[in-house]
């Protein structure tokens, strides 16, 4: 009995270990890894995963222009200060293209006769300034035009020139200086409007309100007294009256409001350009022939140079110190604006060429920093 109990149990295991040692491999099975809703997805190899997008990164911007031409002591300064903003108005393709110049020159008297005085010009040089500027594809172009070029590019002449002559001069100066250029070419001129009713006599307001509704003479601020500066000495009493008062008088005589201040005599002071922001004036025009104006390119001093006493009088300060340059803009004299032409054209086509040499550079910063929020340059 024991015997067969034995026997038995040896059959059975024998039998056992021949089943597992027939029993096929198992096959191994992808890692499954298990979605929000409970299925089973299968993890992709590394050969699937995709790769991550490559950072770019955006290129560092050429420095501002410069040139030699102008002073050392009078560098350009810049005025926009959002980056993505000034490239897409500079690049824009309904703007103003790199090196578009303007030239604002100031007439103080045009005698027949001779010149008697520093701040004069004789009529033959006059002529010959005006067929100058004709003769080199110069336009003349308006106050509105003028800011809106320098505030946001918008399109002018390449060579632009503002004309202004100071001291409210009557009608037939007009007519006899600068109407056969409105006539001939379309140039307007502005008329820096001094408001006192009876400046030096001069009952010339009539004369002038014609000119105004011609179109072709626009008239500006040139304060109400004129011979009492604007300077570090005035009061913000009296600042307020000399631009208020013109404001006031201008829109009752002309019935438009001025933009734009002619300081008399070339000064001003940080008081003085912070009122006139205060009461809406965009422009201010000095009496310092620094050089030309280009888009977002404002040539300033941020010093006082010796060697040019005249450029900066006592009761004056830098025009770089107030720190708004739309508001100390330089101008050329009359006296010797031809002189300078030359250098004017050379400047705007430096400028052109400086541009497009780094014209892909800025184009890549704005792709990769400003596109994102500011949308393609137009």
């Amino acid at each position: 009995m024991k015997t067969r109990f034995l026997l038995g149990l040896l059959v059975l295991t024998l039998l056992l270990l021949n089943a597992c040692a027939g029993a096929p491999a198992t096959a191994p099975t992808p890692s499954l890894t298990a979605t929000a809703a409970g299925t089973p997805t299968q993890t992709p190899t590394p050969s699937q995963i995709p790769s991550a997008t490559a950072v770019r990164t955006p290129p560092a911007l050429p420095a501002v222009f410069q040139t030699k031409l102008l002073n050392p002591l009078d560098p350009p300064h810049p005025y926009i200060q959002e980056t993505c903003q000034y490239l897409q108005q500079k690049w824009a393709s309904n703007n103003s293209a790199p090196g578009t110049v303007v030239m604002v020159i100031m007439f103080h008297s045009i005698t027949e006769g001779g010149v008697t005085s520093p701040n004069q010009t004789s009529a033959t040089d006059f002529h010959a300034l005006m067929q100058a500027l004709v003769n080199n594809g110069f336009q003349a172009i308006t106050i509105p035009q003028l800011t809106n070029f320098l505030e946001q590019n918008a399109k002018i002449p390449p060579r632009s020139v503002l004309l202004v002559a100071d001291d409210r001069h009557g009608e037939q100066y007009f007519r006899q200086y600068f109407q056969p250029f409105w006539n001939t070419y379309k140039w307007t001129v502005v008329n820096a409007w001094i408001s006192k009713d009876d400046w030096n006599g001069q009952q010339v307001l009539p004369g002038n309100i014609v000119l105004e509704k011609e179109g072709w003479v626009d008239h500006q601020a040139h304060g109400v007294i004129h011979n009492i500066p604007m300077d570090i000495y005035a009061s913000d009493a009296f600042i307020t009256s000399e631009l208020q008062g013109s404001i006031d008088a201008i829109q009752k005589n002309f019935g438009k409001t001025p933009t734009a201040i002619i300081w008399p005599g070339g000064y001003f002071s940080l008081r003085s350009v912070q009122i006139a922001r205060q009461l809406g004036y965009r422009l201010g025009f000095t009496a310092t022939p620094r050089g030309p104006l280009m888009f977002n390119w404002v040539p300033l001093t941020d010093v006082k140079d010796p060697k040019r006493p005249s450029w900066s009088p006592p009761g004056s300060i830098p025009e770089g110190a107030v720190k708004d340059p739309l508001m100390v803009l330089p101008r050329y004299w009359d006296t010797d604006a031809i002189r300078h032409l030359s250098a004017v054209m050379q400047i705007g086509q430096d400028a052109a060429a400086y541009a497009q040499a780094n014209k892909a550079t800025e184009l890549e910063y704005y792709d990769i920093l400003c596109a994102p929020t500011d949308g393609k340059i137009p």
